[in-house]
C-alpha cells in the first residue's frame, strides 16, 4: 500500500513538471492529443501574405480555427478517410503544387529583376513608341464604289462628321462623326497605317483604301510627339513584366534540359 502511494505522488509530480512545459509547446490538447503552437505560427504567416494585420482578435481566430481543424481531422480520422485513394491522390497533387511555388518562389529570389534591366526595357520600348501620334477620322464601308462616292461627296462640301454617322460600318467610331482619337500608326492595319502617315495635316486620302475590313476613307486632323509614361510610373509593371519572362524562361530551360520517354 505504501509503495502505491508513493508510485502515485512521483507520478503526479512527474506530470505537474511536464505540464508547464507542454502548454508552453502548445495551444490545446484535444480529445488527448497535443496542438502544437507551429501551426497557429504557420496559418498566421499565410494570413499576414495576404495583407492582413494579426492583431489580437485576429490570433485568437486563428487559435480557434487550429483548434477546430485539429477536432475535424481527428474525426475523418476515425473514419478512416485519410486512408482513401482519393486522399492520397489529393495529398499528392497538394504536395506537388507547394514544391513548385516553392521551387519558384526561390528561383526568383535568386534572380531578382535590377534597375538596370528595368531601365533598358524602359528604352527599348521608348525607342519603339517614339514616333508621332495621330488624330484621324474614317469613314468604313463594304464596296469600293460607295468609299468613291463618299469621297466625290466630301470634295463637294460635305461634312465628315455626318457622313461618317450615316455611313460608316465602323460601330467604334461611326457614331463619333468617325473620330479616331489620338493613337500611334502602328495601332492599325498596316493598309491604313501606310495611307495614314502620308497624309499632311487636314488632307483626306483621294482613294479608298482596301484593308481586311473594307474601304476606308480617311482623314489626318491633327499630329503630335508621342507622349510616353516616365520610368518611375511603369516601373512596377515593368519589374512583373521581366520577373515572368524570367521565370518562363526557367520554365523552358527546364523543360528542355529534362529527358522524357
Amino acid at each position: 500500500m505504501k509503495k502505491n502511494l508513493l508510485s502515485g505522488i512521483a507520478l503526479a509530480t512527474l506530470m505537474t513538471g511536464l505540464s508547464p512545459l507542454a502548454f508552453a509547446q502548445n495551444i490545446a490538447i484535444v480529445n488527448g492529443k497535443p496542438v502544437p503552437k507551429t501551426r497557429v505560427e504557420a496559418l498566421s504567416q499565410q494570413v499576414m501574405r495576404s495583407g492582413r494585420q494579426i492583431t489580437p482578435e485576429v490570433e485568437q481566430q486563428i487559435k480557434d480555427e487550429v483548434i477546430a481543424r485539429e477536432i475535424f481531422i481527428q474525426e475523418a480520422q476515425r473514419q478512416g478517410l485519410d486512408t482513401s485513394e482519393d486522399f492520397k491522390t489529393q495529398m499528392e497533387l497538394a504536395r506537388q503544387t507547394i514544391l513548385i511555388r516553392d521551387l519558384f518562389t526561390n528561383y526568383q529570389k535568386a534572380n531578382v529583376v535590377t534597375d538596370e534591366e528595368v531601365k533598358a526595357e524602359y528604352d527599348k520600348f521608348a525607342a519603339a513608341n517614339s514616333s508621332k501620334e495621330y488624330k484621324a477620322r474614317h469613314i468604313l464601308v463594304e464596296k469600293e464604289d460607295e468609299a468613291k462616292a463618299i469621297i466625290a461627296q466630301l470634295k463637294k462640301g460635305g461634312k465628315f462628321d455626318e457622313i461618317a454617322k450615316k455611313s460608316s460600318k465602323d460601330p467604334g467610331s461611326g457614331a463619333k462623326g468617325g473620330d479616331l482619337d489620338w493613337a500611334p500608326a502602328g495601332n492599325y492595319v498596316n493598309e491604313f497605317s501606310t495611307a495614314l502617315t502620308q497624309l499632311t495635316k487636314g488632307k483626306m486620302t483621294e482613294t479608298p483604301v482596301k484593308s481586311q475590313f473594307g474601304y476606308h476613307v480617311i482623314r489626318l486632323d491633327d499630329t503630335r510627339d508621342a507622349k510616353l509614361p516616365t520610368l518611375e510610373s511603369v516601373k512596377p509593371q515593368v519589374q512583373q513584366q521581366l520577373q515572368q519572362q524570367k521565370l518562363a524562361k526557367y520554365q523552358n530551360d527546364l523543360r528542355s534540359k529534362a529527358k522524357v520517354e
